[in-house]
């Protein structure tokens, strides 16, 4: 009774065994490696550049064919070095359609541990721009390469190194570089997602739309995607030079638009650790941005279209231009802030190489500044106008840092009415100009003077001693008793300050006040013996 169904199974059974022999045998009989030259000459007129693939052979039961390697030619006018390479290539394709004469229907390529150079040059073009192209006119004709279409390509822990054109200089590796890119067409438009640790060991991630290509330069293709980055080291990212000085840790998120011809982005990051001048320590406090800007994609120039920096409570406005061509972007803005609260930048003060003494503090008081930001982005030179009204050095007593033949007892706290300049920051320091500090313990001062990159002061002042002063007594010298200045030397550092009045420049006409002692006012040894706390006659 059962027989008839017994043999329907047996016979299926053997159908199942024959088709699994066929499959197992068919890599013996299949030589699919012939179709290598025919596979690289197709890449090649796609791409615009050689590729050489390493022997193809046939998985059966994966379904895919596998290259032992890749390669692909750089544009030669960036370098002679291969653009890609990758230690093997893996395409799931169809094996009936291979065995019937349907060719390799690709569903999936899979690139196993490529490297892959990216080389930016002086002009702002990549090399990359002319994947695709192949020249002239040509470019732009949608039949001047074959389109190739691929279901899904993926890449695994592949690496991409950045590299400055003529140097050969790598600046910055990712490493770790997974894409998934779905629907791969050069005439269509393409979805993808990539992720990336970077210089440093943050973290990249890219997720959004592109395509389709632009044959004439691959870096004009319409795209749209979000990004996010997290603990990104701004100095190790490749696109800055370390030596600037420039550097911070910085956590992003935003989105970038581009129709080929211009491109719009916006965004908010958080940079903690900033550093601006070379010397100076990290920033104790984080700073926020947010932003929206423009680009030209053709003259690769842009303008800031929002720029607001979070300090604190307080917001400063930013807007400008800048320029991506140079070799390291260039920008030209203007800062400004309003009665920012001196608290809330005081954590900003070592990243451009001010260090407060030890123990010291910065309460209360609000701050100007009006700024003009130019140059390149990694010697960047930052002038205009500052103003702190009414601010105290907490636990600093201005008195210790004074050199002189006085007693000089100021208190714990040192009060600053006033300090106004003219402000100049870049990569060497900081220098002020035109200052103008009015401090009720010491009096006015005017002068100018430098910060060097190593936070060694070098200012000179004249000072028109408060009455209170703790060099009042000297105003019994040289043309102070007549209403004059006294000249002061600032050396040490930001930390350490060290005040040095110069007595020698007093006392280099003393005959006038020798004439006034002969009138029966004080003289000059009355004067000199008054500091050291001697009696007069």
């Amino acid at each position: 009774m059962n027989l008839p169904q017994n043999r329907k199974l047996i016979i299926s059974g053997a159908v199942v065994l024959v088709v699994i022999v066929l499959f197992a045998v068919v890599p013996l009989f299949v030589n699919v490696d012939r179709f290598r030259p025919e596979v690289e000459a197709q890449l090649k007129r796609a791409l615009g550049r050689d590729v050489k693939i390493g022997r193809l052979s046939l998985s059966a039961f994966a379904g895919h064919v596998t290259a032992e390697n890749l390669s692909i030619s750089d544009d030669p006018a960036y370098s002679k070095e291969p653009f890609v390479t990758a230690k093997s290539v893996a395409v799931e394709a169809s094996i009936l359609s291979l065995l019937t004469g349907g060719g390799l229907q690709v569903s999936s390529i899979t690139l196993v541990e490529p490297q892959v150079t990216l080389i930016h040059n002086p002009a702002g073009k990549w090399n990359f721009s002319s994947l695709g192209a192949t020249g002239g006119a040509a470019a732009k004709r949608p039949s001047a390469a074959p389109n190739v279409s691929v279901g899904e390509l993926k890449i695994k822990n592949g690496t991409i190194h950045v590299v400055r054109a003529g140097s050969r200089r790598r600046v910055g590796t990712y490493t770790g570089v997974n894409l998934t890119a779905k629907n791969v067409s050069l005439t269509s438009k393409m979805s993808f997602t990539v992720e990336a640790k970077t210089p440093g060991n943050g973290e990249l991630h890219v997720e959004g739309a592109a395509g389709p290509l632009d044959r004439a330069d691959a870096a004009k293709t319409p795209l749209n995607a979000s990004v996010e980055l997290k603990h990104v080291d701004l100095a190790a990212t490749g696109f800055i030079d370390p030596s600037s000085g420039l550097a911070g840790v910085v956590d992003y998120t935003g989105s970038v638009k581009s129709d080929g011809e211009k491109a719009a982005s916006e965004g908010k990051a958080n940079v903690s650790k900033l550093r601006v001048v070379r010397g100076g320590q990290p920033a104790k406090a984080p700073v926020g941005l947010e932003y929206a800007t423009e680009v030209d994609l053709e003259r690769q120039t842009g303008e800031i279209t929002k720029g607001l920096i979070h300090t604190g409570k307080s917001v400063t406005r930013l807007g400008g231009t800048y320029d991506l061509k140079p070799d390291t972007p260039a920008v030209r803005m203007k800062l400004t802030g309003q009665n920012l609260p001196v608290s809330d930048i005081e954590g900003l003060l070592p990243a451009v190489g001010v260090v407060l003494p030890p123990g010291s503090s910065l309460q209360g008081g609000v701050a100007n500044a009006n700024l003009d930001l130019d140059g390149p982005v990694d010697r960047l030179v930052t002038t205009g106008t500052v103003n702190v009204n009414n601010t105290r050095l907490a636990n600093f007593n201005l008195g210790s840092a004074i050199k002189s033949m006085v007693s000089a007892q100021t208190g714990n706290n040192t009060d600053i009415q006033l300090m106004a300049c003219k402000l100049r920051v870049a990569p060497d320091g900081v220098r002020t100009d035109d200052m103008n500090l009015i401090m009720p313990t010491l009096g006015t001062a005017t002068g100018a003077g430098t910060i060097a990159a190593n936070n060694a002061l070098n200012y000179k002042l004249n000072v028109k001693l408060a009455p209170n002063s703790p060099l009042a007594a000297l105003a019994q010298l040289g043309s102070l008793g007549r209403g004059g200045t006294l000249p002061l030397t600032v050396t040490g550092t930001t930390a350490h300050p060290v005040i040095i009045p110069d007595i020698g420049g007093l006392l280099k006409n003393p005959l006038g006040i020798g004439q006034q002692g002969q009138q029966g006012q004080s003289g000059i040894g009355d004067a000199i013996g008054g500091l050291f706390g001697k009696k007069k006659k």
